[in-house]
């Protein structure tokens, strides 16, 4: 009962927030309209500004302070919650073999999945390229700036930490937290009851992090997605919106299909469940992940919901969902190959079947290295352009549309790449016996 009404207030939180920020919106388009900046200027400092940004030392921002505490308060444990979570779960798995199986399923899953997403989202774009809907203009736009592209392949090189306490630094290396973490209760499970003091070290700081977990989320969550969202919406402009409405379509009913009928579609051929108690269950997770933007924000609410009341054993998905939330970025891949689309469409480039296949190949890899943060899906994104050669300067341009006006479909993103990693995790579950379908179907 506590859960449902947990999820009925978090969907309240977000109607109001896309309520009260569409109106602060038409409130700024209205003001700036008829010459009133000024006003909207005062507005903005005291409710949304960014008071981190260079200059910012007039703004109060209450909104953005609100919003910016709770996701740190959840951002704070990430790196503990993933090294004590995935310990916990080896030293829980007495069959190695066992071990072995739910790796190879996960991350074959991951692969699957995201190939599925790529090739979708691939026909998708070709289909509206090919009608001309993305030979749209872009003229007037500013450069964009603050992302020069790596390699992606570069995130393999990141996998294995050559400094340790540099792994347990950053929650942008999640990857060679969960290496460690694999080696530690791998080796624990290997020594088979020599090591007591730290497994029961971990245990305690996860059983610290649940309490922590549990009364930030029930207490704030609510008032958070509510100061997130308003925020979010009221800092954008009309103009912003107009440019490239085709591409703002067309992403986001790529993303609404694959969430709502990819994943059930999974749940349903895969794990042979009925997927609608999944799809009530989980809309709090993605109503959650779509507010924050934030992947890593989102894991622990996504694994509490996934053990407690969709069955998975906490050894399975204390592995799946931290490891899902680097690697498995279905929903920004899905983005990245229509944004590249568009992007090459609005700067002359020719597109064909062999480019989609690069594209798709480029995305799948710039998505795995892309870090669980708000907004980091658009910045990877020139990765896949660098690659395949869309440098000129429209398609520059082209890509500051995107950064522009990104930030609703990255929301959105971030719903998918929480969900897909829950899916895994039932799948997996499920083909291991690991699984409750009793707490699944209540």
């Amino acid at each position: 009962m506590k859960k449902n009404k947990l999820a009925i207030q978090m969907f309240i939180g977000m109607i109001c927030g896309l309520v009260v920020g569409g109106s602060f919106l038409f409130l700024r388009e209205n003001l700036l309209a008829n010459g009133n900046s000024e006003l909207w200027t005062m507005i903005n400092n005291i409710l949304f500004v960014d008071i981190s940004q260079e200059g910012a030392t007039q703004g109060i921002g209450i909104l953005f302070i609100i919003g910016q505490l709770f996701v740190n308060a959840l951002q704070i444990i990430i790196v503990p919650m993933v090294f004590t979570s995935i310990v916990i779960a080896m030293c829980r798995i007495t069959d190695t073999k066992k071990l072995g199986r739910i790796s190879y399923k996960t991350i074959l899953l991951f692969a699957v999945t995201g190939f599925i997403g790529i090739l979708f989202a691939g026909i998708v774009g070709m289909i509206i390229y090919n009608m001309g809907y993305f030979n749209v203009a872009v003229e007037g736009l500013n450069a964009a700036t603050g992302s020069t592209g790596s390699n992606p392949l570069n995130v393999f090189l990141g996998i294995i930490p050559n400094n340790l306490l540099a792994a347990f630094s950053s929650n942008g290396k999640v990857l060679s937290v969960v290496f460690v973490a694999v080696v530690v209760g791998f080796s624990i499970n290997v020594l088979n009851g020599k090591v007591t003091v730290l497994k029961k070290i971990c245990e305690e700081v996860n059983e610290i992090i649940t309490i922590f977990l549990t009364f930030v989320i029930t207490k704030f969550g609510p008032f958070a997605i509510f100061a997130l969202l308003t925020r979010t919406f009221a800092i954008y402009g009309v103009e912003h919106l107009r440019p490239a409405l085709t591409y703002v379509v067309t992403t986001v009913l790529c993303l609404l299909i694959y969430l709502i009928f990819g994943y059930a579609s999974y749940i349903s051929l895969l794990a042979k469940l009925n997927p609608i108690p999944y799809l009530k269950k989980i809309t709090k997770v993605s109503v959650f992940g779509f507010s924050t933007s934030s992947s890593a924000a989102t894991l622990p609410m996504n694994i509490q919901t996934t053990v407690e009341e969709l069955g998975v054993k906490d050894e399975v998905a204390s592995f799946v969902l931290p490891l899902g939330m680097t690697v498995n970025m279905n929903g920004t891949a899905i983005m990245q190959v229509i944004a590249t689309i568009f992007i090459a469409a609005s700067a002359g480039y020719q597109i064909n079947f062999m480019s989609i296949i690069f594209i798709g190949a480029l995305a799948l890899i710039a998505s795995v290295g892309t870090p669980a943060a708000p907004g980091a899906g658009a910045v990877i994104l020139f990765t896949v352009l660098s690659g395949m050669g869309f440098t000129n300067d429209a398609a520059i341009l082209a890509y500051s549309l995107i950064l522009a006006i990104n930030r609703p479909i990255e929301m959105l993103v971030t719903s998918l790449n929480v969900v897909g990693d829950s899916t895994t995790a039932i799948i997996v579950a499920k083909s291991e016996n690991l699984f409750d379908e009793d707490i699944y179907n209540s």
